[in-house]
């Protein structure tokens, strides 16, 4: 799949931070249209000096695995928090280059609005590839909310200066919540809907629990 270059990455934390605010004046909290048909997860984890990169692939409706695209790189950056897109995103766009079938949502795991500039992993992401993305977080990067109670898909909203910018998500019966949140151009209910779809018996929902689990696989190579 072809993404659009919108910034190189040879960037100061300062520059960082600058192209963050920029480009956060351009999301788009929109309802996805129609019914998503075949969507991807994403999930990177770290071996020494590398990163390794995994984009599963599932049939929405039928939850089936479709593909399994990977990429294994050196890491050019160091980690810093609130940047964190800036460290993942090289690895991931060249496994999005070798991906071939074309989906309709991208789910991340990772934040989407849910950070302190609204760009988070998947809502950065989104302006390379160009698609609707939603970010699924084991745990809050900012924010305050409510606890939900203690049942499988209750809910509560996470708030940032009286801002709504995510979803605070009870997967599984007294198991700690997941945090979900738009990454561009789908709105809350989007988020979700399509997240708790994914929602079969574990705390993670399916799409981004499989690229996870994928990429363990190929760090233990």
């Amino acid at each position: 799949m072809n993404y659009k270059m919108i910034h190189d990455f040879d960037l100061s934390p300062k520059e960082m931070v600058k192209l963050q605010n920029q480009l956060a004046q351009y999301i788009e909290i929109t309802p996805f249209k129609g019914n998503p048909k075949i969507v991807s997860g994403v999930d990177l984890s770290f071996k020494k000096d590398e990163a390794i990169a995994v984009i599963v692939t599932m049939d929405y409706d039928k939850l089936s695995l479709i593909d399994v695209t990977y990429t294994i790189d050196k890491i050019t950056f160091r980690y810093i928090p609130g940047l964190l897109a800036f460290r993942e995103l090289p690895i991931f766009l060249k496994a999005w280059k070798k991906l071939q079938i074309d989906p309709d949502i991208v789910f991340f795991d990772g934040q989407g609005l849910a950070h302190p500039r609204r760009m988070g992993i998947a809502t950065h992401a989104s302006f390379f590839i160009e698609k609707p993305t939603i970010g699924i977080a084991k745990s809050k990067l900012v924010g305050n909310y409510t606890e939900p109670s203690k049942e499988k898909g209750n809910y509560s909203y996470l708030y940032h200066n009286k801002e709504k910018i995510g979803i605070v998500l009870r997967t599984k019966d007294n198991v700690k919540p997941v945090f979900v949140s738009p990454g561009n151009r789908v709105d809350f209910n989007n988020t979700l809907e399509f997240s708790l779809h994914f929602t079969l018996k574990y705390k993670v929902p399916e799409i981004t629990r499989q690229a996870h689990l994928y990429s363990q696989y190929l760090k233990q190579r």
